[in-house]
């Protein structure tokens, strides 16, 4: 069984979605996912309010590192792709192409765009940090003024 807790950010809402030994989801908007029991905060998870006191500390400039206990659901190729995502530092930026090369796929950076526009745990794996072959922004889930906020947070910081 899946729990999802609805969770204001300054960007918008999120919906984190998770059982109870991984966040599987967390996504822009306030949709529920299939099979999914929605739950007010006064009746959330240990984990669900875990994830969302994280991403209160990550707009607030005093969480550079998420700790909590991940499983998307993707292909081997997207789970790839996200693990890579993970381990862009905070503040920094990479391109497709150096994701593709940095998991051994040097052409695949159009396939690489697609895992990141899938990934289904935004913010937490960053593929906002992932920038076009001209390091200009590129697609992204919540819309480029998302993007280009979440970047401008973490440079600031």
């Amino acid at each position: 069984m899946t729990y999802t807790l609805q969770h204001e950010t300054p960007v918008g809402p999120v919906t984190i979605t998770a059982t109870g030994e991984a966040v599987t989801q967390i996504r822009f908007g306030t949709t529920v996912p299939e099979g999914s029991a929605a739950v007010p905060e006064t009746a959330a998870t240990p984990l669900l309010l875990k994830a969302a006191a994280q991403l209160r500390e990550y707009f607030a400039g005093t969480r550079r590192d998420f700790s909590l206990p991940l499983a998307p659901a993707g292909t081997p190729f997207q789970q790839s792709v996200w693990q890579a995502l993970q381990t862009i530092p905070y503040g920094e930026t990479r391109t497709y192409g150096h994701i593709a090369m940095q998991i051994g796929h040097n052409k695949s950076f159009r396939a690489v765009g697609m895992a990141n526009n899938r990934n289904p745990i935004v913010i937490v794996i960053p593929c906002h940090r992932v920038l076009g072959y001209d390091g200009k922004l590129t697609g992204y889930a919540g819309g480029l003024d998302i993007k280009e906020r979440l970047l401008a947070l973490e440079k600031r910081r």
